[in-house]
């Protein structure tokens, strides 16, 4: 059977892709954009695509198209799929029927770290000896790979509110039924296709009503959001992680919570050394060490698996150490995970410098939604270089002048000279964005 993927090189799509071809599809598809890394995962699998949309990309008849939420009317293979007559579908509808139907499935919701959680639950399965399939909207370290199909009956995935399909406005997640399912926060995001934040916790409730009354519903203990989610009606049992009156909470042994002790039930279980960093990846961690246990993994095996776990790309990503100088590449894009990010960072480096350097990249970046939050979250750093791209819709200027600490730039070659001549040894770059931010990590890199 041949699917052809329209948004192929999109982190959800290519996992659908990467599925479909383990599951021995013949698989192509098009995408108007292609980066790193998901699109060198797919030149790696011979999956070939199409640089561009039009119907001549569907000359091959294929059984079936997955349309992407990208995609919209007035494209022109999408048109193409409509004249035709050619069967379609979502990819979430396409992974829910073909994938997950016998499965057990895990799933990680949140509009917060949803990736690295969803990664540490696949690594601690996998270190279990259960060998999970998966499908994240990122590169784990540990796995190379975004997707697999594993083996049953545990999937993990990535459970994410954006809708589904210009057919299809419910939340993606709706789809996939979940027996253990982690909502880890809860903030206004999508502001492309949610108007406020009970909109996105309507969709969210849709999704508690879908785990069945054997299954179980983690959460983050004195979340208001979430509660209120919660509180609309729940017929699963629940667990809570957080700081403390909780069920799952850790104690920090270090300043940058790279060392910390895990505590169930006021009880101390054990210590855990790692790579991360950060508060936010402790709580991450918790989620996924209470998922597992739920699965049957024994809370020892989990904790040993957290110490090998090796992040995941994009997310604080260290790219590369020139003359002393760190080049970090983060995929943080909302007001709280940029300041998390930069926070969990100061408490690694103590006083050595941070430059912190931001494209405000998302639908709701671009409509300036969060920019008023957008400077004060940056104070953290010591500098802060802004690119100011062309389809955002307000003047980062005006909003730099509150920092002075801050500059702005519309070309990224400008952005890169300005880094260059500003960086020295024991300096830390943090480069955010959620695109491919013309390839400004290597070109840096590479001048350095």
């Amino acid at each position: 059977m041949h699917i052809h993927i329209l948004g192929i090189c999109g982190t959800f799509m290519a996992g659908v892709a990467i599925l479909a071809k383990e599951n021995g599809y013949k698989v192509t598809g098009s995408d108007a954009a292609t980066y790193p890394p998901m699109s060198t995962q797919l030149e790696a699998l011979g999956i070939e695509c199409y640089a561009g949309y039009s119907a001549t990309n569907l000359k091959s008849q294929p059984d079936c198209v997955i349309i992407g939420n990208a995609l919209s009317r007035g494209n022109s293979e999408v048109e193409a799929v409509l004249d035709q007559g050619l069967p379609y579908m979502s990819g979430p509808q396409w992974l829910a029927e073909h994938i997950l139907a016998k499965r057990w499935v895990l799933a990680v919701a949140g509009t917060h770290g949803k990736t690295t959680t969803s990664s540490l639950l696949a690594w601690i399965l996998e270190e279990a000896g259960l060998s999970p399939g998966f499908l994240i909207g990122g590169v784990p370290e540990n796995f190379g790979v975004s997707a697999r199909l594993g083996e049953e009956p545990f999937f993990v995935v990535e459970a994410d509110e954006y809708d589904t399909a210009f057919f299809d406005k419910r939340s993606k997640f709706v789809h996939y039924r979940p027996r253990t399912l982690v909502l880890n926060n809860l903030e206004f995001d999508h502001a492309d296709i949610f108007p406020d934040l009970a909109a996105i916790q309507r969709q969210f409730h849709h999704l508690v009503r879908t785990v069945p009354s054997n299954g179980l519903i983690i959460h983050k203990n004195q979340e208001v959001a979430i509660n209120e989610v919660l509180e609309q009606g729940c017929w699963t049992p629940r667990e809570t992680i957080g700081e403390s009156e909780c069920d799952w909470y850790a104690k920090s042994l270090s300043e940058d919570y790279s060392h910390f002790e895990i505590w169930h039930k006021n009880k101390p279980l054990c210590g855990i050394k790692w790579d991360l960093i950060g508060q936010y990846n402790v709580h991450n961690a918790l989620a996924a060490i209470s998922s597992a246990h739920h699965a049957g993994v024994p809370i020892a095996v989990a904790c040993e698996a957290l110490e090998t776990f090796q992040s995941v790309k994009r997310r604080l990503e260290l790219r590369d150490v020139v003359n002393g100088i760190r080049v970090y590449d983060d995929f943080a894009h909302h007001p709280t995970a940029i300041a998390a990010t930069i926070e969990a960072l100061r408490q690694r480096v103590g006083k050595q410098r941070i430059i912190a350097v931001l494209e405000p990249r998302s639908n709701t970046m671009r409509m300036g939604i969060h920019k008023d939050d957008l400077m004060s979250v940056l104070k953290g750093a010591d500098v802060v270089a802004l690119f100011q791209p062309e389809n955002l819709g307000w003047s980062l200027s005006e909003k730099a002048q509150s920092l002075e600490n801050a500059r702005v730039f519309d070309q990224v070659g400008a952005l890169i000279e300005y880094l260059v001549s500003l960086a020295r040894r024991d300096d830390h770059i943090l480069i955010m964005s959620n695109g491919g931010f013309e390839n400004i990590h290597s070109r840096l890199i590479d001048i350095l």
